[in-house]
């Protein structure tokens, strides 16, 4: 009888410690530590080498019964160099392939550009999407930081041969 209470205490004492991690699966809300994304954002360009001035809204909303994050782009005004596609349009979706792993997105743009990413929160209202090693050519990094009501974002690339990420492309706002 005294070995079956000790096993009851220490399944019991498993069981509570697992429930803290959300990347682990097993936690009420595996997405609460995306949700400072959640809604629709102004979006204008503050730097980066892409050269363009422009300004438009993106969403962040859940679907699929909460299986899923999509990230939509909606056009605004925009005025870049020739090389710049001022007619962008993309969509990225972010999921849990399985209870216990972790964040994976996958991006698609109307050029034809695909790239997956693994997905990291390094701190509290800070997200990065960094693309998969395995992918060939240039590696890809998004992020996005919440401060003070603004999500500001940068995209940026390091080309092959490169040791240093370089912006492409940083923009700021506050939800519409």
């Amino acid at each position: 009888m005294r070995n079956i209470v000790i096993a009851v205490l220490i399944c019991t004492v498993h069981l509570f410690g697992q429930v803290s991690d959300p990347q682990k699966g097993v936690a009420a809300d595996p997405w609460k530590p995306l949700q400072f994304l959640v809604g629709t954002w102004e979006a204008k360009t503050a730097g980066g080498s892409a050269g363009a001035v422009s300004s438009g809204t993106y969403a962040f909303q859940m679907e699929l019964k909460n299986h899923v994050m999509v990230r939509r782009t909606f056009g605004g005004q925009c005025k870049g160099p020739a090389d710049f596609n001022c007619e962008h349009n993309d969509v990225l979706y972010t999921y849990i392939k399985a209870p216990g792993e972790r964040w994976k997105a996958i991006f698609f743009d109307n050029e034809g550009h695909v790239i997956y990413y693994n997905v990291s929160v390094p701190r509290p209202n800070n997200v990065v999407f960094s693309s998969d090693a395995v992918q060939p050519g240039p590696a890809y990094r998004l992020s996005y930081e919440l401060k003070d009501k603004e999500l500001s974002g940068k995209f940026e690339m390091r080309l092959p041969g490169q040791s240093v990420f370089t912006s492409y492309l940083e923009w700021s706002g506050g939800r519409k």
